[in-house]
């Protein structure tokens, strides 16, 4: 039986560490849109739990503050105005301490919601969304961090981060599939998000994939073989992306004093050849795969291959249009907004991360993000 307040306490708790690092000053940048404040994290996964289960079920509940709704507001229409996303940074008000303030009022009002006999079991799902959008907002936190910091003049470590662990790519193997059908999508027991549900039939041709990602030293062989200079590996957008960025390598790789080196969470470093790629985006990924002769997987061949090869470190690129599963249905309300809506000019990223939390994590999972975006924990597996 799930004890929900030493549920709850544990993973808002685990938020609050995540920002314990960070100076007062780093609460507050967005250097690019898509990339949030830290404290905008910290107050918009208090105003959920406030706005979705508070609010509506616990019987003289108090609004924390009436403008927080304006404020921390993400993309849901039913709930009513918010701050632009872009203007999130703007935000000098309300100050970091009138966040963990909010956080504070909100996590006491939720431990008596979550002991009284308000918390019904038609409640319950609803509180492990939040949970589990909360976590996916602590993988968001880390994220944006990194990029705050690493585009830093200054290149600050964020703390002490465990290395993390190489892949050794001159054990790459490609692991074969038979053609046939195979189902896809969540079952049993425990918590799913609704774009992993109809598990359904698919048909699969022979296919080979991968059991490692690719290395930092497989990525310098494309770079240094003029991989960004040559147009016949790239889509035509993706080429077009970049001329237009000037793109020239993964993100946070810098090439000083004759040398790559690689900005990651304790710093600025030499760049580790051994290690997994990271911060690709699909454009890269895909050219990548091209220039080998192969390609990416689809998200149903990394799923039925995924008990195959070790995953979790990065983010996987597919080569999967983020699209509804048989006999989608959106939820009512405003909770019908979290995924459907989505489903539209984005890709499929399947695994995990080392910035994913601990226990947030599945093979049926279905990440999603536009083809030009490589701020998060990204990575390239190979198929043919």
């Amino acid at each position: 039986m799930t004890n929900w307040a030493e549920k709850y306490s544990e993973i808002r708790n685990h938020s609050v560490k995540i920002c314990e690092p960070l100076e007062i000053e780093d609460y507050v940048v967005q250097p690019i849109v898509d990339v949030s404040p830290p404290k905008w994290h910290l107050g918009h996964t208090t105003w959920f739990f406030e706005t979705f289960i508070l609010e509506p079920n616990f019987p003289d509940y108090q609004i924390f503050d009436a403008q927080y709704n304006y404020v921390f507001n993400s993309y849901y229409e039913t709930i009513g105005a918010r701050v632009i996303r872009t203007d999130r940074g703007n935000l000098s008000r309300p100050s970091v301490s009138d966040i963990y303030k909010y956080r504070k009022y909100v996590d006491e009002k939720m431990n008596e919601f979550l002991q009284s006999e308000f918390l019904t079991e038609e409640i319950k799902p609803l509180l492990e969304l939040g949970l589990n959008h909360e976590q996916q907002h602590q993988e968001l936190l880390l994220t944006d961090i990194k990029y705050i910091l690493g585009h830093n003049p200054l290149f600050p470590a964020y703390k002490n981060v465990e290395v993390l662990k190489k892949e050794n790519s001159e054990n790459i193997e490609m692991i074969q599939f038979s053609e046939g059908v195979y189902e896809i999508g969540f079952e049993g027991e425990g918590f799913c998000f609704d774009n992993e549900l109809g598990r359904h039939k698919v048909y699969l041709n022979d296919f080979e994939i991968a059991n490692h990602l690719v290395s930092n030293q497989e990525y310098l062989e494309f770079m240094e073989a003029g991989g960004y200079q040559d147009f016949r590996h790239w889509h035509a957008e993706g080429w077009d992306w970049v001329k237009q960025n000037e793109a020239k390598s993964p993100l946070y790789w810098h090439f000083i004093d004759g040398k790559w080196m690689n900005y990651t969470l304790n710093g600025l470093q030499e760049l580790d050849l051994n290690d997994a790629v990271c911060h690709i985006s699909f454009y890269e990924a895909s050219a990548f795969a091209s220039w080998k002769g192969m390609r990416l997987p689809t998200e149903a061949e990394w799923e039925v291959a995924s008990n195959h090869f070790e995953w979790g470190s990065r983010w996987e690129w597919t080569n999967s249009a983020y699209l509804p599963y048989p006999n989608f249905k959106k939820e009512a309300g405003a909770v019908g907004e979290y995924n459907g809506k989505f489903m539209v000019n984005q890709m499929v990223l399947r695994g995990a991360s080392d910035a994913t939390p601990k226990g947030h994590s599945r093979n049926t999972y279905r990440n999603f993000f536009q083809t030009g975006l490589k701020w998060q924990f990204t990575g390239i597996r190979l198929a043919q």
